[in-house]
């Protein structure tokens, strides 16, 4: 369990959730559906926006822990504690993203603030995030987003959740879903020893990961 250093406690799903746990059993027990917009200005990535919705079980749970007046409603306050914790929570997990430019890591910075919103009984993260320099498009760059530690299933329900602003004419996206048990089946050695070694998150879980996919320099 990651120590937030806060004066409540959370309960454990809301913590096992969106921080991880080095006891997860390797499957997902939270649920969200996501948006990503992808920012290019000047022909170089200059920032992700992420909206999460997440399922209506977890969403009650995170209700039920930060509703501190007991009136059935998170008023702003609530909320932005709800989204001061998950900020902490996630950080050490580079807040689930995996930037990639020419198959090289791309280092983000970390966000300073999050916004949480309650709507139709459901939490609602969002955050935009930079990269700690601007990405040029003149190699192959991907972007998703992803637990490493398989406790939360984020996922782009339509491919049109995946979206590029200002993407230039001579460049091409491309949503790239991977194939499950295909992916299992080409890293199974890989994996099983991978969860021996660390059983609370690593890198091989990107593979499972919805990517979207930026390419000029085939255009160029």
């Amino acid at each position: 369990m990651h120590a937030l250093n806060r004066p409540k406690t959370i309960a454990a799903a809301a913590i096992f959730a969106l921080g991880g746990s080095s006891t997860s059993i390797a499957h997902p027990h939270v649920f969200a559906e996501a948006r990503l917009d992808v920012v290019v200005e000047n022909g170089q990535v200059q920032g992700l926006r992420h909206l999460w919705r997440f399922d209506d079980l977890f969403s009650s749970t995170v209700l039920v822990e930060f509703d501190s007046n007991k009136d059935l409603t998170l008023d702003s306050e609530e909320l932005e504690e709800v989204a001061k914790v998950v900020n902490a929570s996630i950080a050490e997990f580079n807040h689930f993203q995996i930037v990639t430019a020419g198959g090289k890591d791309v280092d983000m910075v970390k966000p300073d603030t999050m916004i949480a919103d309650f709507t139709d009984n459901q939490l609602i993260i969002m955050f935009e995030s930079h990269p700690a320099s601007a990405i040029p498009l003149d190699e192959k760059v991907t972007f998703g987003v992803y637990d490493p530690t398989f406790y939360t299933a984020i996922d782009f329900t339509e491919d049109e959740y995946l979206s590029v602003e200002n993407l230039p004419e001579s460049c091409t996206k491309q949503v790239i879903r991977p194939d499950a048990d295909e992916a299992i089946a080409q890293n199974q050695q890989s994996l099983t020893d991978a969860f021996f070694d660390d059983p609370g998150g690593n890198d091989l879980s990107k593979i499972f990961a919805t990517k979207l996919e930026i390419d000029c320099k085939a255009n160029g």
